[in-house]
């Protein structure tokens, strides 16, 4: 492929776009780079100063006409330009499967519906203490195609929504982790669970005896696909936090073992945890392995896992003002992430809810919310399906048309001893930009208090 390649189109000009139409120039590739919006002055200048060829708005297809499309994972399969290569039979790639035609260093990967980002800076974060040359990239926010142009690592721990590992084909992990599959972005799948969950599952292909996979034991569909495959194609890891397991990691007297190659090893107590909850329990115990298959010592992992600090935005303590907690979950744009949200949360809850619905299905979050929630704060232009869901199980019922709105009206009906829970289980782009605005105007509003 690469000793093939004479031009390629790039299409997208975020940071998965920018970061593949550098490596290509980097690498004597004849490049062009197409948005459909207007493209910023900071992006343009960033592309002139490497000679990217960059075009916005609209184009011609002989002017991008080339050997291979670099889609960005944000942009679907209808889109015009990616219908034109698949019906030329051209191959339309992911940024991530580009990089790695140029990369030579290990590659751990993490994929799940949630707990991505938290294990991938987790597994990044213990390597560094390991005194390794690490770098976190993917969907955690790094241009993993920039990093592998300009920089050298030795590591990658590279975070992979199921957008990127659609367009991923000749793609090899070293060491493959694969937290949970519940129903997510259902609307990119059309309505298709199965669909979504096989491009998960794609985390795995081309693996080898060499290679390492570390799963969820607990969650059944990633149980049931483990135990269908006829042939293990690579060394396997199981996580569980309820089973006591042979291998893998599990819990014995709320200790962590961790048994690789018949090494069995005590890492530490679940208290000395620097993420408590169920799901942080989980992403620290399969960082763990990871570290372990890469034979860091015990000390170092259990050292790393007690003050690591979580990602911005997930879970995030703000503020407590008069006795109030105020909580920061932006990042949690689907029920999955709310479930963990709400169950970990110990008062009395105001939440903060909505946005642009994936399909969502509420019904989940029924006991916790009768257990839990107090009152509910909607932030979203449409919030109907909110209050079908809930209307009858919380009394308190509010509706927010901005984020300062929403935590005014929750200081008002909360009472000492309660927590604010902003954990939306909805994509944000009603309102915001993204998740990270939707966090940051929240963390002002409630700084303005």
């Amino acid at each position: 492929m690469i000793k093939s390649l004479k031009n390629i189109t790039v299409l997208g000009a975020g940071k998965s776009g920018i970061g593949a139409a550098v490596l290509a120039k980097k690498k004597n590739i004849e490049v062009v780079l197409f948005n459909d919006e207007p493209i910023n002055s900071s992006t343009k200048e960033f592309l002139n100063n490497y000679r990217v060829k960059w075009i916005e708005k609209k184009y011609n297809k002989i002017d991008l006409d080339s050997d291979l499309l670099i889609k960005s994972p944000g942009i679907d399969d209808n889109h015009q330009l990616v219908k034109y290569y698949i019906d030329h039979s051209k191959p339309v790639i992911s940024e991530i499967e580009f990089a790695s035609y140029f990369c030579n260093a290990k590659k751990i990967c993490v994929t799940g519906t949630n707990g991505k980002t938290t294990t991938t800076l987790m597994v990044s974060y213990i390597l560094k203490k390991a005194g390794l040359k690490v770098k976190a990239v993917g969907n955690i926010g790094e241009s993993y195609a920039l990093s592998v142009a300009l920089e050298k690592f030795d590591y990658y721990v590279i975070e992979l929504s199921s957008f990127q590992l659609d367009r991923m084909f000749d793609f090899k992990a070293d060491i493959s982790i694969l937290l949970n599959i519940s129903p997510d972005h259902l609307d990119r799948y059309q309505g298709d669970f199965i669909k979504y969950s096989k491009s998960k599952f794609r985390i795995n292909q081309n693996m080898t005896m060499d290679d390492h996979l570390i799963y969820n034991y607990d969650d059944q569909v990633i149980s049931s696909w483990i135990s269908s495959k006829n042939k293990r194609l690579h060394q396997n890891h199981p996580v569980s936090i309820y089973e006591k397991l042979e291998k893998g990691a599990w819990l014995e007297n709320e200790q962590i073992q961790i048994n690789i190659n018949k090494k069995k090893t005590t890492i530490m107590s679940i208290h000395q945890l620097a993420n408590q909850g169920k799901h942080n329990l989980f992403n620290s115990m399969a960082a763990g392995v990871a570290a372990r298959v890469l034979e860091i010592r015990k000390e170092i992992i259990r050292d790393s896992l007690s003050d690591f600090q979580n990602v911005e935005h997930r879970l995030e303590d703000v503020a407590k003002i008069h006795g109030i907690n105020f909580i920061n979950d932006s990042k949690a744009t689907n029920v999955n992430s709310t479930w963990y949200a709400l169950e970990s949360m110990q008062q009395p809850t105001i939440w903060i809810v909505g946005g642009v619905d994936k399909g969502n299905d509420y019904s989940v979050l029924e006991g916790l919310v009768k257990q839990k929630v107090l009152g509910i704060v909607c932030l979203g232009k449409d919030n109907n399906k909110i209050k079908d869901a809930f209307g009858s199980i919380v009394e308190s019922f509010f509706e927010a048309n901005t984020a300062e709105q929403a935590v005014q009206i929750s200081y008002r009906i909360a009472k000492k001893g309660y927590n604010v829970l902003l954990s939306p289980a909805c994509a944000s782009f009603d309102l915001f930009k993204d998740y990270e605005d939707r966090g940051h105007q929240f963390k002002s509003a409630v700084r303005s208090l």
